[in-house]
C-alpha cells in the first residue's frame, strides 16, 4: 500500500515525497488514519492530547502516553515502554484523531496499565533495532524446523523482536491445543533471548503477512478491515454462488470476508420473491423452483420429471400463481406465463470497430493464384516458345 505521491524507485526506496514511506499522509503503512487535521491549528488555550499512536511491526498498534511533552510528529520513530526493557517504533497519529481512536477501541485515558514514551529514539536504538529484525527471517526457518522435529501440530507463521532485542515473540496459527514447553527450552538454547508464544486466528495471521486476493487487490483484513465477523456458507446460498471450497476460501483457510459485503441487500432482494421451496401447481403438472435472478427479478421452474426444460417467469406472476394455489385453483400450464424458454442461442457478435473476421483463419485459402504464376511459367519457357513457332 503506498500514497500517490510515492513511487519506488530501483534502490527500494519510495521517491516522490522523499521520506521514504514515513509520508505526511502516513499512506504507505498498513491500517493507517488519515489525519485530515494535522493543518489545523488548537484553538487558544488548549492543551494538545497527550495521547500518541504508534505502529510496530506488520500494523500491530499501542497508544502511549507523551508525559516527557516531547514535539512528536508523523514518521518519527520512538522508544516506548514495554513490560521490560523498551520497544522501538513509528508515530502514526497524533491529537485530537488519536482521542477518537482510543474511543472507538474502546482504550480507557485513566487506565492502571498506562505506557508512556521515553524519547525519540537515538541511531544506537534504531542499529540495534534493526539489526534485530534482520534476524527475524532466519530464525523462523529454525523455529518451523525445530517444531516440526518435535511433530507439534503447529506452524510459526511470524516472529517479532522486541526493538531492544530482549525477547522474541513467537506467533503461530494451531487447530488444537499444543504442549510447546519443550519447544520453548530449545528456542532460549538455540536463540539466546526471552521467548514468548502467541497464539493468533488464521485470519489474523493472513491480516499480518498480508497478499493480494483472488481479486487482485490486496487482502482487506491487512489494508482496513480489523472486525473479522464470522462467514458462513448460507451467505454464499443466497448470493446463488457454487459452494466451491477453493473459491470462497482466502488466504487464511478460511470463508472470503468479501461474502459479508453484500449480503444485507441480498436479503431484502430475496424478501420480494416466492420462498426457492414453493412448488406451483398446474393442471400440466407441478413446478419445482430452479433457479432465480435477483436483478432482473426473474425465476425458472421445471415441471417433476421434465427437469431439462426449464420455464422463466417474473416473479410477479409467480407470486400470482402462487396466489391462485391457495384459492386451490391452477392453471392450465406455465407456458401462459413464461416470458421465454430457456434454449441455448447462438450469440452473433457485431463488428463494430472495423476489424477482420475471427474466422478469416478457418478455411484454407484457394491455390488459385498460385497456379496462374505456374501457368505464366510455363508460357515463358524456352520449350514451349519453340512449340509455339512451330
Amino acid at each position: 500500500m503506498a500514497c500517490g505521491s510515492c513511487s519506488t524507485g530501483k534502490d527500494g526506496q519510495p521517491k516522490g515525497c522523499k521520506n521514504n514511506g514515513t509520508c505526511g499522509t502516513d499512506s504507505c503503512n498498513k491500517l493507517t488514519v488519515f489525519d485530515w487535521l494535522s493543518n489545523m491549528s488548537l484553538p487558544n488555550g488548549e492543551k494538545p492530547f497527550e495521547w500518541v499512536e504508534v505502529r510496530f511491526k506488520n500494523g500491530r498498534k499501542h497508544y502511549y502516553k507523551n508525559t516527557e511533552k516531547l514535539t512528536l510528529s508523523i514518521g518519527d520513530i520512538v522508544a516506548t515502554q514495554a513490560q521490560s526493557g523498551h520497544d522501538i517504533g513509528m508515530v502514526t497519529l497524533t491529537g485530537e484523531l488519536v482521542r477518537i481512536q482510543m474511543k472507538r477501541k474502546k482504550i480507557s485515558e485513566k487506565s492502571e496499565e498506562i505506557l508512556k514514551i521515553y524519547r525519540k529514539a537515538s541511531q544506537k536504538d534504531i542499529d540495534i533495532w534493526s539489526a534485530a529484525r534482520e534476524k527475524e527471517e532466519p530464525m523462523k526457518v529454525k523455529a518451523r524446523q525445530f517444531a516440526i522435529d518435535l511433530k507439534l501440530q503447529m506452524k510459526i507463521s511470524d516472529i517479532e523482536y522486541q526493538g531492544d532485542a530482549s525477547k522474541a515473540t513467537f506467533y503461530y496459527t494451531a487447530e488444537e491445543r499444543v504442549d510447546f514447553r519443550e519447544l520453548i527450552k530449545i528456542f532460549a538454547r538455540e536463540f539466546k533471548t526471552r521467548i514468548e508464544m502467541k497464539q493468533v486466528g488464521f485470519r489474523q495471521e493472513a491480516s499480518r503477512l498480508g497478499g493480494i486476493g483472488s481479486c487482485g487487490r490486496e487482502l482487506c483484513c491487512s489494508t482496513w478491515l480489523t472486525d473479522f465477523r464470522s462467514v458462513s456458507t448460507s451467505a454464499a446460498r443466497y448470493q446463488q454462488l457454487s459452494l466451491n471450497p477453493q473459491k470462497l476460501a482466502g488466504q487464511c483457510g478460511k470463508l472470503k470476508c468479501c461474502l459479508n459485503y453484500e449480503l444485507d441487500t441480498y436479503l431484502d432482494a430475496i424478501k420480494d420473491f416466492p420462498k426457492s421451496d414453493v412448488k406451483l401447481h398446474t393442471e400440466k403438472g407441478t413446478a419445482v423452483c430452479q433457479k432465480t435472478d435477483i436483478f432482473k427479478g426473474h425465476m425458472w421452474f421445471a415441471y417433476e420429471g421434465e427437469w431439462a426444460n426449464w420455464h422463466k417467469i417474473t416473479k410477479e406472476q409467480a407470486k400470482e400463481i402462487v396466489e391462485l394455489n391457495k384459492k386451490k385453483k391452477k392453471i392450465s400450464s406455465l407456458e401462459e406465463y413464461a416470458a421465454s424458454l430457456l434454449d441455448d442461442t447462438k450469440v452473433e457478435f457485431e463488428n463494430v470497430v472495423g476489424q477482420d473476421s475471427l474466422t478469416r483463419f478457418d478455411n484454407p485459402k484457394s491455390n488459385r493464384k498460385r497456379r496462374n504464376n505456374r501457368n505464366k511459367r510455363k508460357k515463358r519457357s524456352p520449350q514451349n516458345k519453340k512449340k509455339n513457332a512451330k
